[in-house]
């Protein structure tokens, strides 16, 4: 049987390729959003295609996983690190399926003329790269604090989709015709809200992994 040691090693260089795996999601969500914004059909359909870069990875990482498990006998603590892998490289593909979908979004909308100027939304996908590099930061270092501070991050994206909610609601009132382009760009909102959660769900994921107690530390509206 291979060292403690050994073991460690291999969840190591997990958490490098989870890192990596993050990396592109970020990536992947800047990108929808600026095909979305530049009405940028070749970067929307980029951002479609590279979906599977990420769902690789995650197969990649899970097999890593059950061959490391397989190969040693991992301790309690060490098999609480085995579940918070899982689980954020689950919450890093769905997150990526969020960005996907706004590029689909981006591909609807083609070039119709935009129903208002982007604002709050590219600050929602900003905040959103920004909680899940965090979220995996948090993790590196299981930096508990660290993770909370990501998860206050949340109901400032909440706070946005809520007013870019409101204002589409209004435009659909004042304008029917305005329905279809409107509740597209709240689905794009919806998307980087859930985006934010996933982020949320790592975090409290570190925290699990630091205290043993898995607890919810930012519980979201939706």
């Amino acid at each position: 049987m291979q060292s403690e040691g050994a073991f460690q090693q291999g969840l190591r260089d997990i958490e490098n390729d989870i890192v990596a795996m993050g990396g592109i999601v970020e990536k992947q969500i800047d990108r929808s959003v600026e095909a979305l914004k530049k009405r940028d059909l070749t970067l929307a359909h980029k951002v479609m295609a590279d979906d599977m870069k990420i769902n690789q990875q995650r197969f990649n990482i899970e097999d890593k996983v059950i061959r490391l498990v397989a190969a040693h006998r991992p301790t309690e603590a060490e098999l609480r690190e085995v579940a918070a892998v899982f689980n954020i490289i689950v919450d890093l593909e769905r997150t990526g399926d969020y960005a996907e979908g706004i590029a689909k979004i981006a591909i609807m909308i083609g070039d119709e003329p935009p129903l208002k100027p982007l604002i709050d939304i590219p600050r929602m996908a900003e905040i959103a790269i920004e909680m899940t590099r965090g979220s995996l930061e948090a993790f590196v270092k299981r930096d508990v604090e660290k993770a909370k501070k990501v998860v206050s991050l949340d109901n400032v994206v909440d706070g946005l989709y809520d007013q870019v909610f409101r204002e589409l609601i209004t435009f659909m009132m004042v304008d029917p015709k305005t329905i279809d382009r409107a509740t597209r760009l709240i689905w794009v909102a919806h998307n980087l809200e859930r985006a934010a959660d996933r982020s949320t769900n790592i975090c409290e994921r570190v925290v699990f992994l630091v205290t043993g107690k898995m607890e919810e530390i930012g519980a979201s509206k939706y």
